[in-house]
């Protein structure tokens, strides 16, 4: 699939691998333009059946991804009441839910400033990484009169838990990398130069192994926070059976045994060992 026509994303395809670059100066604002990209960029992904792996970074060292345009937001109409919507979610909230169930591995590259939107759509990605001194959370729209309406309410008590996640959205506080990642919105903080190639190292490795297996396990991990547990296992015991009977499977279980699984050495190195399975 080619990826043409966008302004505010530098997007490059390598393999199974696609990255995204923000680029939409001075901040990285989520203007209508960039909105309609990264919406239609979401159902370009989604409908892409090579690539395993999709990676979101910036152009720019101090701002991921900022918050929606006010400005936008001030011209949304409010001349008749609210209603609860017919289909429980918004434009938005649905191109966050394509990030975060399409069937291939979603990372967030997180180097500077996210904080509203930017903040949403980064928690409907199924990894966030950042950097040590540099990335900064901030949901900034209860000071400024309203409320995450991005799918924000609903994640990030997820993430970190009712309490922190009041603190964060009632407070307007800004969140550092460290306490991020401890309290789990980050995936891991990393110091500045270690994050590219980690994330780039990540990417690889997943983007090696078999399409099925990847996909299919997301969908199982998915599962665990939309079912109740008895039927998470069911439906892992269903997608279990449907990989066994792929020739992925099937050629990568015996290439794992030829190069040593199931060998006290083989087992004490056994994800360098899984790497060279992927390899052939």
């Amino acid at each position: 699939m080619a990826y043409d026509g966008y302004q505010h994303l530098r997007i490059a395809k390598d393999g199974r691998i696609v990255t995204a670059t923000i680029d939409n100066p001075p901040i990285n604002l989520i203007t209508l333009a960039l909105y309609a990209e990264l919406a239609r960029l979401s159902e370009d992904l989604e409908a892409d059946r090579d690539a395993l792996v999709f990676v979101l970074k910036s152009a720019n060292p101090d701002f991921f991804l900022a918050h929606f345009d006010v400005e936008a937001i001030l011209d949304f109409p409010t001349d008749q009441p609210a209603t609860r919507e017919a289909s429980a979610r918004n434009d938005y909230h649905a191109m966050c839910e394509r990030f975060r169930t399409m069937d291939k591995l979603t990372i967030a590259q997180i180097e500077g400033r996210v904080g509203g939107g930017g903040s949403e759509l980064s928690m409907a990605f199924d990894m966030r990484f950042g950097v040590i001194g540099k990335t900064i959370i901030n949901q900034m729209e209860v000071p400024i009169g309203i409320l995450p309406g991005g799918t924000g309410t609903q994640r990030l008590p997820r993430l970190i838990g009712r309490d922190r996640a009041l603190e964060v959205i009632l407070g307007g506080i800004d969140l550092d990398a460290e306490t991020a990642e401890r309290w789990g919105y980050l995936t891991r903080a990393f110091a500045r130069d270690q994050i590219g190639p980690y994330v780039a190292r990540l990417a690889a490795r997943v983007a090696s192994f078999p399409a099925p297996a990847v996909r299919l396990a997301k969908q199982a991990v998915n599962a665990a926070g939309e079912m109740p547990l008895a039927e998470g296992l069911s439906e892992e015991s269903y997608l279990f059976q449907c990989l066994l009977r792929t020739e992925e499977a099937q050629s990568a279980m015996k290439r794992f045994l030829a190069l040593g699984g199931q060998t006290r050495e083989g087992e004490l190195h056994v994800a360098d060992l899984s790497e060279k399975v992927a390899k052939g």
